[in-house]
């Protein structure tokens, strides 16, 4: 990738601010296309008006699968080997309980809305779900069915020039579906999240030039010119024109790069929210990047559209209790810190929050004092976006095993997030690449949260 080489300010356990000055490096999704391209496909699609305000989703995906009962659906009147360590906190909402792991998010509960009874879970391991809002396999044989943050590029452009409507935070990771930003899917790779940390970041430096000589454009070209011979034939590049003029003032001086650097940042509200770290139980899964959710507030306020990141690894299948002591304590901070820092600046109403996971875990604890996989049932927290917080939907039995009251579909949850991105699921469609035009989704919003 073509790095521009300068100061660095690290940004979480990835990519630091110097490799963040990558033209190369900010690919979109798995095709690698390269940022020139998508402006091309932006020229295309007419953009909205530039005003600052405008509807956002904010996706935290809990890769692996969080366990449901350890989070949002305790069930302390089960038998031991059910129930488990934690035991249920009052909120400020009466009738409302969760994990005592959650002492700041109980506070804010008001802001906050329960599904206790998430079904339709398909029980891959990936986050392909939670991102478009089916199984994987549907319309495999045209590219699959694009995710919510590509739909709404595709349907809504951008709000600023230089900013990509859809970004994707979500490090590559070992288990790679865990890091699925969202893909594009019929839509074609152009519509693939923009990915801050893209692949080949190695292949394609441009050492020779400082930060200060990239002020005369003509040393940039000339050294582009010197790359293109040795890059061209890799179909990572795709020739320097007008677009690719423009791609570089995205990156050097555009409202992109400065909602990335976190140093610019009030140092008061990086303490609220954290950084995650140490980051343990992660094995092949995302870090518990609480700096990511800071990122994307910032990202929202530059002009994205949509914002998915991956935070943690929930594949509980050992140490579950100390692995929610973990991770919730540290989601605890960030996500109330999230909530209060869109709170202060007007903008709750307008970005929704989604968390997450593929699927729930067993009731039954194993030997191992873990939970294993569970698709029958799982759980979601929803906030902001105008929705009617305050509130939980459906119950699962004593047990956890199955939802008993109003079961809520995750196609239900992806049409209410469209819906808060002011996207009328029922008679809204995307053309394929047959030329047949396809519903984003099958099923309808939440009627008790819109």
């Amino acid at each position: 990738m073509l790095s521009i080489f300068g100061g660095h300010q690290n940004l979480c356990s990835g990519p630091t601010r110097r490799d963040f000055l990558t033209i190369g490096g900010l690919s979109f999704g798995m095709g690698g296309l390269s940022l020139a391209s998508i402006l091309r496909a932006d020229e295309q699609t007419p953009a909205t008006s530039g005003s600052r305000r405008h509807k956002s989703l904010i996706n935290i995906f809990l890769a692996g699968g969080p366990p449901h009962q350890d989070l949002w659906d305790l069930k302390p009147d089960a038998p031991s080997e059910i129930r488990g360590e934690f035991r249920p906190i009052s909120t400020n909402v009466p009738g409302i309980q969760i994990c005592e792991v959650f002492p700041q998010l109980a506070k804010r509960m008001d802001r906050c809305a329960i599904i206790r009874s998430v079904v339709g879970c398909e029980g891959a391991h990936a986050g392909y779900q939670c991102m478009t809002g089916w199984p994987e396999n549907n319309l495999r044989t045209i590219g699959g069915r694009p995710s919510i943050g590509a739909a709404i590029a595709k349907l809504r452009g951008p709000v600023d020039p230089s900013v990509p409507p859809f970004v994707g935070l979500a490090a590559r990771t070992k288990h790679v579906p865990w890091s699925d930003s969202g893909v594009a899917g019929f839509l074609g790779p152009a519509y693939n999240a923009f990915k801050p940390d893209g692949q080949g970041l190695e292949n394609m430096t441009l050492s020779s030039l400082s930060l200060e000589r990239l002020s005369n454009r003509r040393h940039l070209l000339a050294g582009l010119d010197r790359l293109r011979r040795d890059v061209d034939a890799s179909g990572m590049l795709e020739g320097m024109d007008s677009f690719g003029q423009r791609a570089f003032d995205v990156l050097t001086g555009s409202r992109l790069l400065e909602a990335m650097d976190l140093s610019k940042e009030d140092p008061k509200i990086r303490a609220a929210y954290g950084d995650g770290t140490p980051y343990k139980y992660q094995y092949d899964g995302a870090p518990t990047c609480n700096d990511h959710l800071l990122i994307a507030r910032r990202l929202i306020e530059a002009g994205v559209r949509v914002v998915s990141l991956s935070y943690g690894r929930w594949d509980s299948h050992g140490q579950n209790f100390d692995l929610v002591r973990d991770h919730g304590s540290k989601l605890d901070q960030c996500l109330s810190a999230l909530l209060d820092d869109l709170g202060a600046r007007g903008m709750l109403d307008d970005v929704t929050i989604v968390v997450w996971g593929e699927f729930g875990r067993t009731p039954k604890i194993n030997p191992q004092a873990g939970r294993d996989h569970w698709p029958q049932v799982s759980t979601a927290l929803l906030a902001g976006g105008g929705l009617r917080t305050g509130q939980v939907i459906g119950a699962t039995n004593r047990l956890g095993e199955h939802a008993t009251d109003r079961p809520v579909h995750m196609q239900e949850i992806t049409a209410t997030l469209y819906h808060s991105l002011g996207i009328a699921t029922a008679d809204t469609t995307l053309v394929d690449m047959t030329g047949r035009p396809q519903y984003l989704v099958e099923r309808q919003p939440i009627a008790e949260l819109v």
